[in-house]
């Protein structure tokens, strides 16, 4: 079976302020491109099959390293791009609730399937992808893939390969550690097995 390891790319310059970085193209910080170095070293040595990434620059510039490191060429996928938050990109939940308080208030308790005004469903990233999983799963059916994406949708992902419904995707995973790794193999019929969560160990 496929060992998909996913990944959120490393800390970028609006986590300080914690804003929501959605379709925004924000750079990595010092400390975010000292991450993707701690996650090359684990690639140099990780039996790599392929490298998979967002086109979003904090992405590709956590998977660019690694998979270097692996000897191989990222594959950027626009599928992977993070979720889309609307009106709520590049604000602070504070800045939300001034501009848009019902709005935040339906988003947080159900924030797959009311999206922030003009955003995405779960259902939609879901649906655009997942079969960027399925494929690599498919074409490698015994391989190590690498997917570098974004806290969101990687969220949405796990809970979708785990069976669990996308509105709990805040609570039952409140937080993907920048440029750690969690590893699923995904099942043929059923849930997906979740072998490593939030890990920097080797």
């Amino acid at each position: 079976m496929t060992e998909l390891v996913l990944v959120r790319h490393g800390q970028t310059e609006w986590h300080a302020d914690n804003r929501y970085a959605g379709r925004s193209d924000v750079a990595l910080t010092r400390r975010g491109h000292d991450q993707a170095e701690e996650l090359a070293r684990w690639a140099s040595g990780a039996g790599l099959d392929a490298v998979l990434t967002s086109p979003l620059t904090r992405a590709r510039g956590t998977a660019g390293p690694a998979a270097a490191a692996a000897g191989l060429d990222p594959v950027v996928d626009e599928r992977l791009v993070e979720v889309d938050f609307g009106k709520g990109d590049g604000l602070t939940r504070d800045e939300m609730a001034a501009q848009f308080p019902e709005a935040l208030t339906a988003f947080l308790a159900a924030p797959a399937s009311c999206p922030l005004p003009g955003g995405e469903t779960g259902a939609a990233a879901i649906a655009r992808a997942r079969p960027v999983l399925d494929e690599a799963c498919r074409d490698r059916p015994d391989g190590r893939v690498l997917v570098v994406a974004h806290q969101t949708l990687l969220r949405l992902l796990l809970c979708d390969l785990l069976r669990i419904p996308l509105d709990q995707y805040r609570s039952v995973l409140p937080r993907l550690e920048p440029a750690a790794r969690t590893v699923v193999v995904p099942a043929v019929d059923g849930p997906a097995a979740l072998r490593v969560l939030n890990t920097y160990g080797g």
